[in-house]
């Protein structure tokens, strides 16, 4: 089986690395400079149409959206333990990652895009602060949920690798989380696997080349 992961720096795409890592899964790494346009590429857009990563292409066939690429993962590769084995809280877990992209995703974007929510001159500062009311609610859930625990279920999940990519996102661009000192715990696991010192030291050298072709 061929495995190619399409990824760029800081995306979303950071999730399927760390849990095809964690699998043991071999997998071949391709990297999209979406500062740059490449993935709206008709090489990419033949992929993803969406414009987006991750995509992870199966022996020539793309997949695409977050909680199908771990739903695959996790079904491909069962030994690494990626979802609860209990059927009832596997359903919260695809639940959990759900809310993850469609809710606190679209509330980290206008952070980075504001102009995509509003094209008014000038509005650039209100739609980020109401996304982020939105985020700082988002935030306060996974810190419920996260209180007393290590994880959001009894051992590490995919669930974990999706919102350490949405606190770190939202560290990125310099908000004050320091309230949430559950989810910062959490975050700060993350950073002991050695998954995720992998995507972060492949995300530094990729941004760094990306740098210096520019």
């Amino acid at each position: 089986m061929q495995l190619v992961l399409y990824y760029a720096p800081q995306t979303c795409a950071t999730v399927p690395y760390i849990t095809l890592t964690e699998a043991g899964a071999p997998f071949e790494v391709r990297n999209i400079n979406t500062r740059g346009g490449e993935n709206h590429s008709a090489e990419f857009l033949k992929l993803n149409p969406k414009h987006k990563v991750p995509v992870l292409v199966i022996d020539g066939e793309p997949l695409t959206e977050n909680i199908a690429i771990q739903i695959w993962i996790h079904r491909r590769f069962p030994h690494a333990n990626l979802f609860p084995a209990d059927p009832k809280q596997e359903i919260q877990a695809i639940s959990l990652m759900g809310w993850f992209g469609s809710g606190i995703h679209p509330h980290l974007t206008p952070n980075a895009r504001p102009q995509n929510y509003c094209d008014l001159p000038g509005s650039e500062e209100s739609v980020k602060r109401v996304a982020n009311r939105l985020l700082n609610e988002d935030f306060r859930i996974a810190e419920e949920r996260l209180a007393g625990r290590r994880w959001f279920f009894d051992h590490f999940t995919a669930c974990d690798a999706y919102f350490f990519w949405c606190f770190r996102r939202a560290l990125s661009f310099k908000l004050d989380l320091s309230a949430f000192r559950h989810c910062t715990a959490h975050f700060e696991r993350m950073h002991e696997r050695p998954s995720v010192q992998k995507v972060i030291a492949h995300e530094k050298q990729v941004m760094e080349a990306f740098a210096k072709a520019a």
